[in-house]
């Protein structure tokens, strides 16, 4: 089972930025696609980005497409997920997710390994 550990969560101002960190146990992540979800209080999980095994395809939620970056580490087994302009509603508990596939990602929720999230809140 591959472990998988989110940092670089906090409080920032609105129009402010954080960069999330997913640190995993694979030492490659070629062939795992990786996803960023996030769950605010009283609301359904939703996926905001993912990247294949291979990195030829990254999907972005349109809430936050044009704000948020996802790309992988040199050293290949840490994805980030950069966050600018965030917005008040951006506030959630944000978790990485993996599956084995060296093309596949998706926004929904059928991965195989979860983090435990980090707590990003977005106020003034």
């Amino acid at each position: 089972q591959l472990q998988l550990v989110e940092s670089g969560g906090g409080l920032v101002q609105p129009g402010g930025s954080l960069r999330l960190s997913c640190v995993t146990s694979e030492f490659s992540l070629n062939y795992y696609g990786i996803g960023w979800f996030r769950q605010a209080p009283g609301k359904e999980r939703e996926g905001i980005s993912c990247m294949s095994g291979s990195s030829d395809t990254t999907n972005y939620a349109e809430s936050v497409k044009g704000r948020f970056t996802m790309y992988r580490a040199i050293e290949n087994n840490t994805v980030f997920l950069q966050m600018n302009s965030l917005k008040p509603e951006d506030t959630a508990v944000y978790y990485c997710a993996a599956r084995a596939s060296y093309y596949w990602c998706s926004l929904s929720g059928e991965y195989t390994d979860w983090g435990r999230g980090t707590q990003v809140t977005v106020s003034s």
